[in-house]
């Protein structure tokens, strides 16, 4: 099995300190930090050794807030709830932010641990968002940058695998983005869905920007079919990376997030109470 360290990390970093947030009013902090260590587990005896990077996750509560310096996995209902709390691009400190819409994978019979995962693993993996492979064409000088997500090839949530009772997303190896190696030749993906690389399971997708077709950032898929995921929601990785940096936007401080999280709460119940009467 190739497991080669990544090379944005050495066996002498110190793990990325992550905040996992519940921020949603889908699931109850006891959901949420029942998911925690099956997280931990993936990223440190699954995911570290084949890419290099560690994390240590801490649960934060509803009306908790993340020590300074942390990452944050912000569980969220919706991106316009994430919109609406204060959720943007970054934390208040401006580092990675990832952001799990567990209601919209509720609504659509999803499962928002594989979300969670998902994100965990893909801001581990290119935190910046900014991390692409150049594939050049055979006999040509033209190409596509390949972007650097390490789910998106098998992203569904038949592809999962479980950790205890939590379904966790499967997640690619540095090799499926080496197309010099051979089907077959090497292990490609942690759940060996994938035979060679750049090779797509059922329901992945990944981005892509052809260097020559002036078309921006584009997604192919397995299926060729469009869906949601695939054009990507406002807030999501997908959505941030055609956004120019410069007008990413830092979240609120968390003391701002949870009165306004306070105030999202008091509306909803006030919706709730007037569609019941």
């Amino acid at each position: 099995m190739d497991q080669r360290k990544s090379h944005n990390a050495t066996a002498a970093n110190q793990p990325t300190q992550i905040a996992v947030i519940n921020a949603s009013t889908a699931l109850t902090d006891s959901q949420v930090q029942n998911a925690v260590p099956a997280l931990q587990k993936q990223v440190s005896e699954h995911f570290f050794p084949a890419w290099g990077v560690d994390a240590n996750l801490t649960f934060i509560p509803q009306g908790a807030t993340p020590p300074a310096g942390t990452w944050w996995l912000a569980i969220l209902d919706d991106s316009d709830q994430a919109g609406a709390l204060g959720y943007h691009d970054l934390t208040n400190e401006g580092l990675p932010l990832g952001k799990v819409f567990a209601g919209t994978d509720l609504k659509y019979g999803s499962e928002w641990t594989v979300t969670a995962s998902h994100e965990l693993l893909e801001m581990l993996g290119d935190p910046n968002i900014n991390l692409t492979v150049f594939v050049q064409k055979p006999n040509d000088n033209t190409g596509r940058l390949f972007a650097y997500e390490v789910c998106d090839a098998v992203e569904a949530d038949n592809l999962g695998y479980k950790i205890g009772n939590t379904l966790v997303s499967d997640f690619v190896y540095p090799s499926w983005f080496e197309d010099f190696r051979a089907p077959n030749s090497t292990t490609f993906d942690y759940g060996q869905h994938v035979t060679q690389p750049l090779q797509l399971a059922a329901g992945g997708y990944i981005g892509i920007f052809d260097v020559t077709s002036g078309n921006g950032w584009t997604q192919i898929t397995a299926q060729n079919q469009m869906h949601s995921r695939v054009r990507g929601e406002v807030g999501t990785r997908r959505e941030r990376r055609r956004t120019i940096r410069a007008h990413w936007m830092k979240s609120h401080d968390h003391g701002t997030i949870m009165k306004r999280a306070a105030e999202y709460r008091a509306r909803i119940s006030q919706i709730a109470r007037k569609a019941a009467a």
